[in-house]
């Protein structure tokens, strides 16, 4: 990892000394999502799942032979979980416009 820092910085060095333009090392980057919109993006799924969760899991009790008490967390997690790669999965397509 060190050697490929210490072989970029002196291609670049070499590349400045020849008088080539700076802006060719900016020509890989773009410009990137605010971190804030991905963050509250990423929590909206989050309470999205978790009460698609405490919705479902009251479901599963009031209509089956299920009312053990692990009915609730085990949905709720699993619901969470499934909107945070919702969620993260909407922010990879945010981050690409």
């Amino acid at each position: 990892m060190i050697l490929q820092y210490r072989n970029r910085n002196r291609e670049r060095l070499a590349l400045i000394e020849k008088g080539v333009d700076a802006s060719i090392f900016m020509k890989g980057r773009q410009e990137s999502t605010p971190m804030w919109k991905v963050y509250i993006l990423n929590l909206a799924y989050l309470l999205i799942g978790s009460g698609l969760g405490i919705f479902i899991a009251l479901l599963i009790t009031t209509y089956t032979d299920l009312n053990n008490g692990a009915v609730y967390p085990s949905i709720i997690i699993m619901m969470a979980g499934i909107g945070l790669l919702a969620g993260f999965n909407k922010s990879k397509d945010l981050d690409k416009n």
